[in-house]
């Protein structure tokens, strides 16, 4: 056998072994029993304790909806709080199963990091938060301004391409943690705050005064947020991304927490797959075939975590905006499961 082939041979026994090293995601969360999910340090809204310490939030109730399909039990999930900065490596390590983490999707992360996006579970996009003193309508009017932010976020590159194209001088003030970003625009170390606009609204009630601040009209970015998992095990991220997708579809059959069992027996084909009447599409995934129909009952569809979490009844008081059904003027939208 010439050199040749035989590193050839060896190149692709090294490849399978990886793949099969990764591809083994689902027994080891069933194994431990649990999902281990990587979180924000805290943010209001999408992932935050609340006044007992249970973590809860658009992002949780993603990983909330995982457990409950595997396991039948939303309740089967330990958080990972993260940095932005250590968010990618502890993924990247397996120290986490799955990151739901307010994280932006682009070309780099998902082709650089070994890591895929599952989907998208909020469309937000980079905005700026000022005091209302600084008398200030609109970002235009922020040449010289010193701007807090976070590092290893978007933000920064955004901030940079938006100065710099309406040619305007700037000066950053960045921080690793979140809450020495929003401790730092508090303390007034810095003229504006920039994040994700729902992070601004989020942190916004953290401020001392949150009635002196205001979010300016303009969006800078595009920044689809949404769960992330490792590449190299297609089963694992069938899982999390259809875990998404059942919330979505739920929410534009009609389907939710309150009258999922009222919809047994019907004669809609559509619902009868989702409701696992009919096919075998839990079976396809590696998870029961009630898998949906748990993710409903324990978690609610996508409408229901969204109104519980972030929308106009709570203190974030968040429409729907981009976030509604593609079917009522927004952009939600999920493949369906047939």
């Amino acid at each position: 056998m010439n050199k040749l082939m035989t590193t050839a041979i060896a190149g692709v026994a090294f490849g399978l072994t990886a793949f099969t090293a990764n591809a083994a995601t689902l027994d080891d969360v069933k194994a431990k029993g649990f999902v281990q999910c990587g979180i924000s340090q805290g943010l209001p809204g999408f992932s935050n304790p609340d006044s007992d310490g249970n973590w809860v939030g658009l992002d949780v109730d993603v990983c909330r909806a995982v457990a409950a399909a595997i396991f039948g039990d939303s309740e089967a999930v330990k958080y990972t709080p993260l940095s932005s900065k250590e968010r990618f490596t502890a993924l990247q390590s397996g120290e986490v199963d799955v990151l739901s983490r307010n994280t932006t999707w682009t070309m780099t992360r998902d082709a650089n990091l070994g890591l895929n996006f599952a989907g998208v579970n909020y469309y937000d996009g980079q905005g700026f938060m000022v005091r209302k003193s600084l008398g200030v309508a609109s970002t235009l009017e922020l040449s010289g301004a010193a701007v807090c932010t976070q590092t290893g976020t978007t933000t920064e590159l955004n901030i940079a391409d938006y100065f710099l194209e309406n040619g305007m001088e700037y000066e950053v003030v960045a921080f690793e943690k979140a809450a020495e970003v929003v401790a730092a625009y508090d303390a007034g170390r810095c003229d504006v705050y920039s994040t994700d606009a729902s992070g601004l609204y989020a942190n916004r009630l953290r401020l001392t005064n949150p009635d002196e601040h205001m979010v300016l009209p303009e969006i800078i970015s595009k920044e689809p947020l949404g769960p992330v998992v490792r590449q190299g095990d297609d089963q694992w991220f069938n899982i999390v991304r259809w875990s998404l997708n059942a919330m979505i579809n739920a929410e534009e059959m009609g389907i939710t927490s309150a009258n999922i069992d009222s919809k047994m027996g019907g004669k809609n084909p559509g619902v009868q797959r989702f409701l696992g009447e009919t096919g075998t599409f839990g079976e396809m995934i590696g998870v029961p075939s009630d898998w949906a129909v748990n993710i409903v009952k324990q978690v609610g569809n996508y409408g229901e975590s969204f109104d519980k979490h972030v929308g106009p009844d709570t203190p974030l008081a968040i429409a729907r905006g981009v976030n509604a059904l593609w079917s009522k003027g927004g952009i939600l939208y999920a493949a369906p499961i047939r």
